[in-house]
């Protein structure tokens, strides 16, 4: 038989990896495409190890991403995100990812997909099919190409990169319709097992559910390998994640959610600012933070603060009500909210407006880089 390619560049994007895909080279079904990026990731691996294909093994390294130039608009492109399982032969199209996010401007330019490119730094519109909505990437160039390296750091990558900045544009609802999919900043739920449970839910640039890490039993500064070998405690938190997801209508009962909805709702447990030792070894002090979030990927302790997760919590700051408004108190009137996560700190600003007595989200900023790592063909017999 023939062998099978497809051109592929792979790159980091803030914490995270993918294959990154021009859409044309890709087949037209996404259930063609699916499989696909299956065989290319060897995602029908009982381990989750993906040893036969190009993925990670893990959440943050088993991502892809469809980019094509959008047609009728300077320096616009479509971005499909796809988070590709590790062990069973499927693919969650529902959120977004914001680290991949950082990747894809690099990317377009990289490959011709870019009308214009001005010195010393191009902006790239980004229309996220995900969740129909937009980001600006502002991406550093030089003499004509991008520009990869600079003095920018960002936690959980070690070494520095230019830094692009990507702000999301109007993020409320991007997957629900919703800001507050239930229409409240704060809800109790009925966890089957687990009994009543307070929560928020909000929807900006992905949907979180927010619950205290007191609640857990936590501190807030735990780490995945005390999250990740705490079975009992994993069942509950994905429990709570299954319920929100029927609640706001992504899933239609807790088995739905379980196999069909697995990167949304993501899960997040937040606590009042306390000095520990990031996964680094960097001791992230009090006064550094507003507050600490731990976020569930794909049913582990996601070693960083996902990017859409981190303006997700940045706009719940500023909502009043919540959770995450509660516990971040004064804070959540700064310009830039500081995030103390597993790996360190992630700084975010949202504008977050009264309109005519409802709220309305007007944007999301952060800060991230990025670096090609391969550029090829990825064989898939």
């Amino acid at each position: 038989m023939e062998n099978r390619t497809i051109p592929c560049f792979w790159m980091r994007g803030g914490t995270s990896k993918a294959g990154c895909f021009v859409e044309d080279t890709l087949p037209p079904e996404i259930s063609e495409q699916d499989k696909l990026l299956c065989r290319i990731y060897g995602s029908s691996d009982p381990s989750g190890r993906q040893i036969n294909g190009m993925g990670g093994g893990t959440s943050t390294t088993s991502k892809a991403m469809i980019v094509g130039k959008r047609n009728g608009e300077k320096n616009s492109v479509n971005y499909t995100f796809c988070q590709v399982e590790t062990s069973t032969n499927a693919v969650d199209r529902k959120g977004n990812c914001g680290n991949i996010s950082s990747a894809v401007g690099p990317f377009a330019i990289e490959n011709g997909l870019v009308d214009e490119i001005t010195e010393p730094v191009t902006q790239v519109k980004i229309f996220n099919t995900n969740t129909q909505k937009t980001i600006v990437s502002h991406v550093p160039v030089k003499a004509g190409k991008v520009l990869y390296n600079g003095d920018f750091s960002i936690s959980g990558v070690p070494g520095t990169g230019a830094r692009i900045q990507l702000d999301f544009l109007s993020p409320g609802g991007a997957v629900t319709g919703k800001l507050l999919p239930t229409g409240q900043p704060k809800d109790v739920i009925d966890v089957p097992g687990y009994g009543l449970t307070e929560i928020t839910i909000i929807d900006a640039a992905n949907p979180l559910v927010f619950v205290r890490a007191a609640d857990l039993g936590l501190i807030g500064n735990e780490l995945p390998a005390e999250i990740d070998g705490n079975a009992g405690l994993l069942d509950r938190m994905l429990a709570i994640r299954e319920a929100a997801a029927v609640l706001i209508g992504l899933a239609k009962d807790m088995n739905d959610a379980k196999h069909n909805s697995q990167a949304v709702p993501k899960f997040c447990f937040i606590a009042p600012p306390m000095s520990y030792t990031a996964l680094s070894g960097q001791v992230v002090p009090t006064d550094a933070i507003d507050i600490q979030a731990r976020m569930l990927s794909m049913g582990k302790l996601h070693p960083v603060l996902a990017i859409t997760g981190g303006i997700c919590l940045g706009v719940a700051a500023k909502t009043p009500g919540t959770l995450v408004h509660e516990i971040a108190g004064n804070c959540s009137e700064k310009a830039e909210l500081n995030i103390g996560h597993c790996s360190g700190v992630l700084s975010v600003s949202a504008r977050v407006e009264n309109q005519n007595g409802e709220l309305k989200v007007l944007n999301g900023t952060v800060y991230r880089t990025a670096r090609v790592l391969m550029r090829g063909d990825i064989d898939f017999n």
